[in-house]
């Protein structure tokens, strides 16, 4: 009976910890020829992913026409008459640009009431990624579903768009064209978007809405998916990063409600090239495939001419429920609830004798000091391991390769901090020193309360936490607390084991700190179980052993390989009006195939006027004076120059003479534009005083032979422009004789790259 008492609670514990994350994800067996989820076939979806993904095929590339024919044809195959919209648009965001080629079938409903749109996009990034996971993935999910829904032959209640939008990487750009430009977008009830930021991992559920979500919430549950993994608290934090997707160009142009299912395991393999095929996660898209099934099933039929409600909910995982859900309204009743409860349950333990007011303020000391301990730590340790190990910094994703690795050993470390912390304080009553915790906790609440009211969930396990305090205080025969705090606290430790990982993966290993305090919190809660362990130390030993084991496997897992690419970069600057030249690289840490360049007489530092900001805000690291070679410019003819009042309207011709992928448009001054358009789309059409910098950024599609730029602007005024022509040929180009990358490295992602660029200063 000793030895199940002392097991118990840690085989319950790990025993939640894999339960909270098996249910988020189905399994997917190799040994099995086919899958099947209705009459959906995994072996199909495979075959699609695999044609598709076989070339990078972003806008411009040969191969992205090539994937829209295939993709077409297969529209075709199984009943459908896609069209192709071409359109010129611009995110006015950024002022980015193309000309986009979106991929549209319909469904012909048996109602005239509102559409779904089932929605991925089918270019990848540029300009080395495969594009398998993103969004490949998302792309043959609705290929293979519609597929397999049409086998039904049911006819639906609502029309089902399919749309295979085109530029999303280059800005949501397809998007854009078909909310604002296509007739079908005009009557969207609700969107199914399936997106990835990496190759594996649950797809999680997030939500696009301009009001309340509590309809949508509903309809996703009784839609009933089998694997659902969502919180409030993801779309809350999903809203305060700059990662949009086609979705929320739906929302915001569109006033579309609608849902995102998206995953970010193995984070190190997006945009790069190895996104690929074989790299993706089957459980992961089988878990994309259950989603579409189960939403297309419901959501056909469902009435759709209304999401829009009065009330927000808070949804959380909850161990047999797949969700809990209840209304923000009760967000205050439970912090105020968990109030009094901590009140009472003080009181009747002080007076029953079970608790006292001194061992309560001691319960505070390891408490804090493990907080502040743990999440310093954290935070500290890995700004020095990124000096060990410098060439970490230059993978941008922020999650490196041994990066689970090292969040199992954060994990186990943070757990030694708390052990060695309470074995520092163990004479302290378990029930005291569970008291400061949710005190803790409750503060914590009451913050979320006011800034962050998606993750109000966490008021569950305080209300937890207190439901065992009533129990032990009222029990008279004071036997073991450990087994009864253990199974009280499954449903927290279901809740919580994801959300650590989380926060890494997402976010970068940078946000490791977060996970610490997840952990103390939890952990405080938990304190009455291991704290009643007669070896406390052996706990100790066994997750500092653990820890220490991670570490030094991390590290010995720290460099580069064909399974683990190195990435680099580098680009050749031209500025044709001067004759200068230089070479660029984005890289921290310079490898052989950087050193190739950069081997001697090399500046630290970047070049000002030519490049733009990266997504992550990246800038060259290295650079160096280069032969000037000449490479030939655009040709730019002058179309029209004439003055109309106070207004000079100019409109001039970019015709490139070499395979340009983009043109970036700089103003070197000042400069009040009252309009702006690039091959007859609209960027800018009121008055508008533009900074030094940036005007816009134009990627060359395959339909496009040059570019027009029609500008209107003070008669007074004095442009002065930077134009980049930028082509991603450097290595392909006879001039350089660039040794080409070994098979351990690849193209750096989020940046220019392989790129020839050539600056020419114009003004009239």
């Amino acid at each position: 009976m000793r030895i199940s008492t002392k097991l118990f609670p840690l085989l319950i514990i790990i025993a939640t910890i894999y339960w909270s994350f098996s249910d988020m994800i189905p399994k997917y067996s190799e040994s099995k020829k086919e899958t099947k989820i209705g009459d959906y076939s995994t072996e199909n979806a495979f075959r699609h992913l695999k044609n598709i993904s076989k070339k990078p095929h972003h806008v411009g590339r040969k191969a992205h026409k090539e994937v829209q024919n295939y993709l077409v044809n297969e529209l075709k195959k199984i009943g459908l008459h896609p069209e192709i919209q071409t359109k010129t648009v611009f995110n006015k965001k950024w002022n980015t640009g193309t000309t986009v080629e979106n991929i549209i079938a319909k469904i012909d409903g048996s109602s005239n009431g509102k559409s779904l749109v089932v929605l991925s996009h089918y270019d990848s990034s540029p300009h080395s990624s495969l594009g398998a996971s993103d969004a490949g993935s998302g792309v043959i999910t609705i290929l293979e579903g519609i597929r397999a829904f049409l086998t039904k032959n049911e006819k639906p209640i609502n029309d089902i768009i399919v749309v295979f939008s085109d530029a999303e990487e280059l800005g949501l750009l397809g998007a854009k064209a078909f909310v604002n430009h296509h007739s079908l977008a005009k009557n969207i009830g609700l969107v199914l978007n399936f997106e990835a930021r990496g190759s594996g991992g649950p797809s999680y559920m997030l939500m696009e809405t301009n009001g309340k979500n509590s309809k949508l919430i509903k309809g996703f549950l009784n839609a009933n998916p089998k694997y659902p993994a969502a919180n409030s608290l993801m779309y809350s934090v999903y809203k305060m990063l700059p990662n949009d997707t086609d979705l929320t160009v739906f929302r915001e142009d569109g006033n579309s409600n609608g849902f995102n299912f998206a995953f970010i395991g193995d984070h190190f393999d997006y945009h790069t090239e190895q996104d690929t095929f074989e790299r993706l996660d089957k459980r992961t898209l089988v878990h994309q495939q259950e989603y579409l099934m189960s939403m297309l099933t419901y959501f056909s039929k469902a009435d759709l001419s209304s999401f829009e409600s009065d009330e927000d909910y808070i949804y959380v995982n909850f161990p047999f429920l797949g969700l809990l859900i209840y209304p923000f309204s009760w967000i205050l009743p439970l912090f105020i609830l968990s109030i009094i409860l901590l009140c009472c349950v003080i009181i009747i333990g002080i007076k029953k004798r079970r608790l006292t007011i001194k061992g309560i303020a001691k319960g505070f000391i390891p408490f804090i000091i493990a907080i502040i301990t743990s999440t310093t730590l954290a935070f500290g340790l890995w700004k020095l391991i990124m000096l060990i190990h410098p060439h970490y910094q230059d993978m941008l994703h922020g999650f490196t390769y041994n990066g689970y690795e090292y969040m199992y050993a954060f994990v186990f470390l943070t757990l030694w901090i708390v052990f060695k912390t309470y074995n520092l304080f163990k004479n302290n009553n378990p029930l005291d020193s569970i008291i400061a915790p949710i005190l803790i906790w409750i503060i914590i609440n009451g913050l979320l309360y006011k800034y962050l009211q998606g993750a109000a969930f966490i008021i569950i396990p305080v209300i937890i936490a207190l439901t065992g305090l009533f129990i032990v205080i009222f029990r008279k025969k004071r036997a073991s607390k450990s087994i009864l705090f253990t199974i009280l606290s499954i449903p927290s430790i279901y809740i919580f084991a994801p959300l650590i990982k989380m926060f890494p993966v997402g976010l970068g290993l940078n946000s490791l700190f977060i996970s610490a305090l997840f952990i103390v919190l939890l952990a405080g809660l938990l304190i009455p179980i291991f704290q009643e362990q007669k070896k406390k130390n052996l706990w100790q030993y066994i997750v500092g052993f653990l820890s220490i084991l991670f570490f030094v496997t991390a590290t010995f897992n720290s460099g580069f390989s064909e399974e683990k690419k190195r990435p680099n970069s580098l680009i050749y600057v031209q500025n044709s009006s001067d004759s200068t030249a230089y070479w660029g690289t984005y890289n921290k840490t310079l490898d052989t195939y950087t050193k190739q360049i950069f081997h001697s007489n090399y500046e630290k530092g970047g070049i000002s006027n030519t490049t733009t900001k990266s997504k992550y805000n990246t800038r060259f690291n290295f650079y160096k004076k280069a032969d000037f070679k000449n490479i030939p410019t655009s040709e730019i003819v002058m179309q029209l120059d004439t003055i109309i009042g106070n207004e000079r309207h100019v409109k001039f011709k970019l015709t490139p003479k070499r395979d340009i992928s983009k043109y970036e448009i700089f103003t070197n001054n000042k400069l009040s534009l009252n309009c702006l358009q690039a091959n007859s789309a609209i960027v800018i059409n009121k008055e508008m005083e533009l900074k030094k910098g940036n005007v816009l950024v134009y990627h060359m599609a395959n339909s496009d032979k040059n570019l027009s730029i029609d500008i209107t602007f003070n008669k007074d005024e004095k442009p002065n422009f930077t134009i980049h022509e930028i082509s991603n040929d450097l290595l392909e180009n006879s001039i350089f004789n660039i040794i080409p990358r070994t098979k351990e490295m690849m193209p750096m992602p989020f940046v220019t790259n392989d790129a020839i660029i050539c600056a020419t200063n114009f003004s009239f």
